[in-house]
């Protein structure tokens, strides 16, 4: 798998420090135009059966592309099967930065970085958000590396849903504890992270073809999309290539030696190459808008 050349160009050190400092980073126009445009044109491709796989169902012939947005939450690991998703996970603009920040809280990383994840937010209106949450508690890293690249595919305002962040909520690597929300129409995950001060949360309101860099255990959330447009947005999730990255246990494994190998180095080196790479599993799926079943869900009982 190739990898982009560490690039220090893009990325400044106050940059760094703020990103080690506050937990996240926003680089504007880091995404072109035509390339917001190639990522949204494909989210249509992959509802459609473009790269046909179990867990997605083609939308049917007979429906508008928008009729088709407004039932999709999210797509999921949508790199596993679309050429286009892979190369915006490689994406050199966004890697540059990655190879600046992701383990800059660490004195000898060498800038290397891999990717485990792929997450295609649609989030049409009405939709709900996600309650307050650390990435950390789903994606486990050896060394608090675990950075997520969240980019802009429209402007991301509050009346739409943007990313809130409780900066510095990160810096002491604590997972805070988890529990049902109970207020399903703001959030759509049945779980909230608690125990912590909220007041100081910053809602991130950003243009499309921006890029919201946000490390693994900051505290994060999303509302309810309350406007008339969607919030499309693709987050791919990245951590230190040196990082061992625990996503699973084999029975009778140590959890000390699990290290998933579904990755693709990105930027820098991958030190554990000669362990080669696990083909990704078959669990491209598409999660259905909740709001959307609700509706449907009361047009037939009416």
């Amino acid at each position: 798998m190739g990898t982009h050349t560490i690039n220090s160009e893009l990325i400044t050190e106050d940059e760094k420090r703020e990103f080690v400092d506050c937990g996240y980073l926003v680089r504007k126009n880091l995404v072109a135009r035509d390339e917001i445009d190639e990522m949204l044109a494909d989210t249509i491709a992959i509802a459609r059966g473009a790269y046909p796989c179990e867990g997605i169902k083609p939308a049917g012939v007979d429906k508008s592309d928008r009729d088709i947005l407004q039932e999709i939450l999210c797509i999921h690991q949508p790199h596993y099967i679309s050429p286009v998703m892979l190369k915006y996970i490689q994406h050199v603009g966004i890697c540059r930065v990655l190879s600046g920040i992701v383990a800059a809280h660490l004195p000898y990383w060498d800038g290397s970085v891999k990717c485990m994840q792929s997450m295609l937010f649609v989030k049409p209106p009405n939709f709900q958000g996600q309650a307050w949450h650390q990435d950390e508690i789903y994606i486990p890293t050896r060394d608090r590396s675990l950075t997520g690249a969240w980019i802009a595919l429209d402007d991301a305002t509050v009346e739409n849903g943007c990313l809130w962040v409780l900066p510095g909520s990160h810096k002491y690597g604590y997972l805070y504890p988890q529990r049902s929300h109970n207020n399903q129409d703001e959030f759509d995950f049945a779980q909230e992270s608690y125990g912590f001060d909220d007041s100081t949360a910053i809602p991130v309101e950003v243009p499309a073809g921006s890029v919201v860099f946000f490390n693994g255990y900051l505290l994060h959330r999303s509302l309810k999309n309350r406007s008339s447009i969607f919030r499309r947005v693709l987050v791919n999730h990245y951590c230190n290539s040196y990082s061992l990255l625990p996503w699973s246990v084999e029975p009778g494994q140590s959890p000390a030696s699990a290290d998933s190998r579904c990755v693709v180095a990105v930027a820098g080196t991958d030190p554990y190459a000669w362990k080669g790479y696990v083909n990704p599993p078959n669990n491209v799926w598409l999660r259905t808008c909740k709001a959307s079943n609700e509706i449907a869900a009361v047009g037939e009982s009416s």
